[in-house]
């Protein structure tokens, strides 16, 4: 893979899209522009239907607060701290020497220069945001113009990518102005999420809660409505028509009780909050509003919950990691958290062996002949003391298999190094 990578000419043809040091090239300008937005959508073809999704997807985040905070909480929980692990049969020097490249290309990975040692740092969370909302991330390795090493990793948007139509040759294309671009060389990778046998673009973990996220707007627009109306109570004033004087004619009566009706409806208007209205007793003040606000609260606040409920588990989280407790016991969340953390570390497994891809170009390119291990660091301060007995259980342990003969001294020494 390596002098692959490193071939000039046809094998890095695709870094004719990929802006240099030296300038931009056309199909780079098209490939990396900002695709001017239109207000409609087509339905027409399956590729615009996976564009149109994911910017459904992203909307969504952006716009609704409860899945942006789901978002953001599998984006930051997958971001744990990490490092890059150097494997082989090597000295300690060349060993350290690896470890101090990798360090170095780290604080060089992020995309976007104007963000001064970004590194890792801020890469890591682009990487996991794009993964989650679009259900996957895509982009270029672009290498330093003497091929001396990594540069950065150059992503694209994986809305325009689709598969090939080339049943002979099958892989990915990129959506370009201009025509398909083929997505097939050396510098390109690839990472969906939640692939099917239908396609191996990925899936986004808000594909299953549009529906319900729409269920959820409407009732919180609809309790919204409903509860400032109950929140400000209105006056109902009933006027009782004086009786008709002795003598008096049909126009003229209507004539004094439409006076008397206007003047009384105009005194209410006028009245301040510190006013006090005065009328005859045929005029009775009464107020219009819910006769049981405490009730009609509750029945809100529990359909909004099962709501809530039905978007968490969309997301495959619960409704506590995202601020909403409702009596969940410890151990309950605790056993929660741990299932939470169990998915966590697949979607992190497949995201460390796209790190250890790019770590193991750069020690190549750099004349290093061995290999990186990319491993993320998900431990948490309050569980020390649970690690602390889990492994002095396992010490105590292996003493007494030592002890009663059952292993040798060496396998006891292996197997103590493992823990440490």
């Amino acid at each position: 893979m390596t002098k692959t990578i490193m071939k000039k000419g046809k094998d890095l043809k695709i870094m004719d899209f990929i802006r240099s040091d030296h300038g931009e090239s056309d199909a780079s300008s098209t490939l990396f522009s900002r695709r001017r937005k239109t207000g409609y959508y087509s339905w027409s073809s399956s590729e615009t239907y996976q564009k149109f999704k994911i910017d459904l997807y992203r909307f969504l985040r952006d716009n609704i607060p409860l899945l942006n905070s789901c978002i953001w909480t599998w984006t930051r929980l997958s971001s744990a701290p990490g490092q890059f692990i150097v494997e082989g049969e090597i000295s300690q020097a060349i060993k350290k020497k690896a470890t101090e490249l990798l360090d170095e290309m780290s604080l060089r990975i992020y995309p976007y220069k104007y963000h001064r040692a970004a590194g890792f740092d801020s890469f890591l969370p682009l990487l996991f945001n794009a993964l989650y909302t679009d259900g996957a991330f895509a982009g270029f390795l672009v290498l330093r113009s003497d091929m001396s090493g990594v540069d950065r990793f150059e992503p694209i948007d994986s809305a325009y990518v689709t598969g090939s139509d080339n049943k002979d040759r099958a892989g990915l294309c990129y959506q370009a102005e201009t025509g398909n671009i083929r997505l097939d060389s050396d510098d390109f990778y690839y990472l969906g999420l939640n692939n099917d046998i239908q396609s191996g673009l990925g899936k986004s973990i808000l594909s299953a809660v549009p529906f319900v996220a729409h269920i959820e707007q409407q009732l919180i627009d609809d309790m919204r409505r409903t509860m400032h109306n109950s929140g400000y109570h209105r006056l109902h004033v009933k006027i009782t028509p004086p009786g008709r004087n002795s003598g008096e004619s049909d126009e003229a009566y209507t004539d004094r009780i439409n006076e008397y009706f206007d003047s009384t409806v105009s005194m209410i208007r006028g009245c301040q909050p510190d006013d006090n209205p005065v009328t005859w007793d045929n005029v009775i003040i009464d107020y219009v509003g819910p006769k049981n606000v405490r009730s009609a609260t509750n029945s809100w606040s529990l359909t909004h919950r099962a709501m809530v409920e039905e978007i968490c588990a969309g997301t495959n989280l619960s409704p506590f990691m995202l601020g909403y407790s409702y009596g969940t016991t410890h151990n309950w969340a605790e056993f929660k958290y741990d299932l939470v953390m169990r998915q966590v570390h697949s979607v992190q497994r497949q995201a460390a062996r796209f790190l250890e891809w790019i770590g193991n170009i750069e020690l190549a390119l750099r004349g290093i002949n061995c290999q990186c291990r990319y491993v993320f660091d998900n431990s948490l301060s309050y569980q020390a003391s649970e690690r602390a007995e889990i492994q002095k259980s396992s010490v105590d342990n292996l003493i007494k298999l030592y002890s009663a003969g059952l292993i040798s001294k060496e396998a006891a020494s292996e197997k103590a190094g493992g823990l440490i």
